[in-house]
């Protein structure tokens, strides 16, 4: 009966963020700092071709303001990943993409939303020198990313990444040893270094030997693997993740790769009847949109690639 309690009350507290979620329009939108005068900084491009949950004009539309206030150029991708759409790209970001088959239902199975090609293009471009922003969100976006960062070398757990004990918001801190220090966590000089950051749930990956790890989940949480998104149950698949990551950088040959298991830490959003304020907008992650800006410098090779 406890346990039953236990996964309704996450579920009462899952449902408001997943039911409805929005830009929020009243977001801190400013950067204090700009990398390069307006216009001029190199192009980022945000996936939209692929049944994006995130797109550049929808709830990733605060992302992109960010950084276009930092002075990339920003455009969206609506169409197949190919060499000619990625010539002149210089970051690349996706956002929580679907194949065409779970757009109207979140269950298993969950394929790829992109084609063996498409994988085989992203990892050329990357390996010439591109940067790679991989987000993919708790289940069924997590399967849906799954051969593309099987391509680097990252593997998705295709569920909920969530505390054994729900209630408390997830914080990652450099405290707690659960936020690492590496130069998209330092930034490029002591007022762009993060010392906190929270996500809102997300999935788990573990990455190649060679990656660095930026997020890493703590003792007290397990990926909950339902068969249909939101959906659980005693018996829903559950395994242990601590010491999994949710946030993660990779060099690939002349290229950069992060990976993220959770997508609204990077922009603003309003979830539920009630528009809670969730991602940078949110009370307690005043750092997540230095993180997010620390991240595309990164990629972009503003920062070192170690």
């Amino acid at each position: 009966m406890r346990r039953l309690i236990l996964l309704i009350a996450a579920l009462c507290l899952a449902l408001p963020a997943a039911a409805q979620q929005a830009a929020d329009p009243d977001a801190d939108l400013t950067v204090a700092r700009p990398a390069y005068r307006a216009g001029t900084g190199p192009r980022l491009m945000i996936d939209g071709g692929h049944h994006n949950f995130h797109t550049l004009d929808g709830r990733f539309a605060p992302f992109a303001a960010v950084v276009r206030n930092d002075g990339f150029v920003v455009e969206a991708g609506d169409g197949p990943l190919t060499a000619e759409a990625l010539a002149g790209v210089k970051v690349l970001v996706i956002s929580n993409a679907l194949n065409g088959a779970n757009v109207q239902e979140w269950r298993l199975p969950t394929p790829s939303a992109f084609t063996p090609e498409e994988i085989a293009v992203v990892k050329a471009w990357v390996e010439q020198g591109g940067g790679l922003l991989l987000i993919a969100d708790h289940m069924p976006f997590a399967g849906a990313a799954q051969d593309l960062a099987a391509a680097f070398g990252f593997r998705f757990s295709n569920g909920f990444a969530q505390r054994n004990t729900p209630g408390r918001p997830d914080i990652f801190t450099r405290e707690a040893g659960s936020l690492k220090a590496d130069v998209v966590t330092e930034g490029r000089d002591p007022g762009e270094a993060i010392s906190q950051v929270r996500t809102f749930t997300g999935s788990a990956f573990e990455a190649p030997a060679r990656a660095r790890p930026i997020l890493v989940f703590p003792a007290g949480y397990r990926s909950r693997e339902p068969d249909v998104a939101w959906e659980f149950s005693d018996q829903t698949p559950e395994h242990d993740i601590e010491g999994q990551l949710q946030g993660a950088v990779l060099t690939v040959g002349k290229g950069r790769v992060a990976v993220f298991g959770e997508a609204a830490m990077f922009t603003a959003q309003l979830a539920g009847p009630k528009r809670t304020p969730m991602g940078f907008n949110a009370p307690d992650a005043p750092r997540n949109r230095q993180l997010m800006l620390n991240i595309v410098h990164w990629l972009a090779g503003l920062l070192p690639a170690a």
